[in-house]
């Protein structure tokens, strides 16, 4: 047994199921090492994508997704992923495979710092010498799990993993546990509830990682009080729900902060200021900041109470406060509602992105997932898409890398290969990403892609027209017709919804990756995005 096989074995007893990456020399004992176990080592077309997949199975799981590159460039590709874990809270084990120890302070080929390089966008970075394999692993394995979760480096020299592994690690190390505050939350909550006649609710990434979204629902119904979520709180509370208002921050973003701008005191629960800060959008309003870390203060916030919590034993406490009349209308809840959806479907176009997302959703099982890429249609599909179904939407919001979707939809396949997939990606991160299809082809995974074609870089147009900037370097030029396949991917068209409907009917019934080509209208953007 060496390196190789002692750290492969200890991913095993962690329940990691796979490795996503692209092999070269160094990474070779490693690969070989997994051909031994049960642990499926995934070849994607780039780091970036391997970085990515690995932070979607980290969500999804809550155990570390894990990701390989080799030295230099494979390392600088794969910080992009890794970023993505970083700063969407997501535990993963990023692994360098570098050149041999005797090498590591000199100026060879290919080779850079890989602990200077990963140090700003991970939770630790180590470097694996001989005799300490196991202890580093079993390290950063409680390191990537821990709150908030996010990435751990681990740096892996050519002949540490081939040196023979003796050593044995049997020690636990303890999760760290976070103080319980639910009484002086309890107490400091009542005395603001007494205070204010509009208490809103807003959900956010931190909540997406527990599981008492049923303790938050009775507070909130006790309370007689409205919901608002971040992108990444969607669908942790049911947006079918009578008390739900929207997403903060998003398309028809206006509609929802004048409805947000009439509360008179704001109870954040797992909200993470990542996604969007404070002081975008809450003003003088007095917050409570229930979360796993507090929220960073520069003294324009009015916190009630803003610390670092034991998050279920919070949420508990709540769900007992005694109920406190408010002025805040039902009807009034309604109205918004509908005018909101009007709003986010404009007229005038014959078939644009909120066309094909009423079809999708109408096919797609409610517990099906939607993996979206960067871009407009990210705003869209925020605002527009409703679930009651935790975890059936994966985005990236924290890091918001184009080239996240298609990645993202195929890991979700893996984790979840009884479950509708689908991935919707625009035409530029398609461009980024195309690769990945081969993958899809010959893992067989039942996954279509949706790409919205629409000819340009839309967020950036939108933003361009914002600033009365000339549109420039956004326009990708006329699409082209679809081709028959790509990669060996087949391909069909869609320019009405009626050839949406059709072409996706086709796709949900193959045994394996398809491609849907949407031929939409960029302009009815212009008036969602950041309207």
């Amino acid at each position: 047994m060496n390196n190789s096989d002692v750290i492969v074995g200890m991913l095993e007893k962690a329940g990691v199921r796979w490795v996503f990456g692209v092999p070269s020399g160094p990474v070779l004992p490693l690969i070989e090492s997994l051909q031994r176990s049960s642990i499926g080592f995934i070849l994607t077309a780039s780091e970036t994508s391997a970085g990515f997949m690995a932070s979607v199975v980290g969500y999804l799981t809550g155990r570390p997704g894990v990701c390989v590159s080799t030295v230099g460039p494979g390392a600088t590709n794969l910080t992009t992923g890794v970023g993505c874990a970083w700063l969407d809270r997501a535990p993963v084990l990023a692994l360098t495979c570098n050149v041999s120890s005797a090498w590591l302070d000199r100026r060879i080929q290919m080779r850079v710092d890989h602990q200077a390089l990963f140090k700003p966008i991970t939770k630790r970075t180590f470097s694996f010498s001989d005799g300490q394999v196991s202890k580093l692993l079993a390290q950063a394995l409680a390191i990537a799990g821990d709150e908030p979760p996010g990435p751990v480096h681990l740096d892996f020299p050519e002949d540490v993993a081939l040196a023979s592994g003796a050593e044995e690690w049997n020690q636990a190390i303890e999760a760290k546990l976070l103080a319980d505050c639910s009484e002086s939350i309890a107490q400091a909550l009542s005395e603001a509830l007494h205070k204010s006649q509009r208490p809103l609710v807003v959900t956010g990434l931190t909540f997406a990682r527990h599981n008492n979204s049923d303790k938050l629902l009775q507070f909130i119904e006790r309370q007689k009080i409205p919901f608002v979520s971040t992108l990444h709180g969607k669908g942790f509370l049911p947006e079918s729900h009578s008390n739900w208002a929207g997403v903060i921050g998003r398309a028809r973003r206006t509609d929802v902060k004048r409805f947000t701008d009439q509360a008179d005191f704001i109870i954040a629960v797992g909200y993470d200021p990542i996604e969007m800060n404070y002081e975008e959008w809450v003003g003088q309003t007095p917050v409570i900041h229930i979360s796993t870390e507090p929220a960073e203060d520069d003294g324009s916030i009015t916190f009630i109470w803003n610390q670092a919590c034991n998050f279920d034993a919070a949420v508990t406490a709540m769900a007992k406060t005694p109920p406190v009349s408010n002025l805040w209308s039902v009807e009034d809840w309604r109205e918004h509602r509908m005018s909101f959806d009007r709003a986010l479907r404009p007229a005038g176009s014959k078939f644009a992105a909120h066309h094909v997302l009423d079809i999708l959703r109408e096919k797609l099982a409610s517990d099906g997932i939607l993996a979206y890429d960067v871009g407009a249609h990210t705003h869209q599909i925020a605002s527009q898409w409703r679930t009651d179904c935790p975890k059936s939407l994966l985005a990236t919001n924290g890091w918001s890398s184009m080239g996240y979707g298609m990645p993202a939809a195929y890991a979700a396949k893996l984790v979840f290969p009884d479950r509708e997939v689908v991935a919707v990606v625009g035409d530029g991160g398609f461009q980024m990403t195309v690769g990945e299809l081969s993958l899809a082809r010959r893992l067989r995974l039942q996954v279509p892609v949706i790409v919205l074609n629409d000819g340009w870089l839309g967020l950036m147009k939108v933003k361009q027209e914002r600033k009365h900037y000339h549109l420039s370097g956004v326009h990708l030029g006329p699409p082209p017709e679809s081709p028959p396949h790509y990669f060996g991917v087949p391909c069909r068209p869609a320019k009405t919804p009626d050839e949406f409907s059709q072409a996706l009917q086709w796709a949900l019934t193959l045994d394996g990756p398809s491609i849907i080509e949407a031929f939409i209208d960029v302009e009815p953007y212009s008036q969602t995005v950041f309207d």
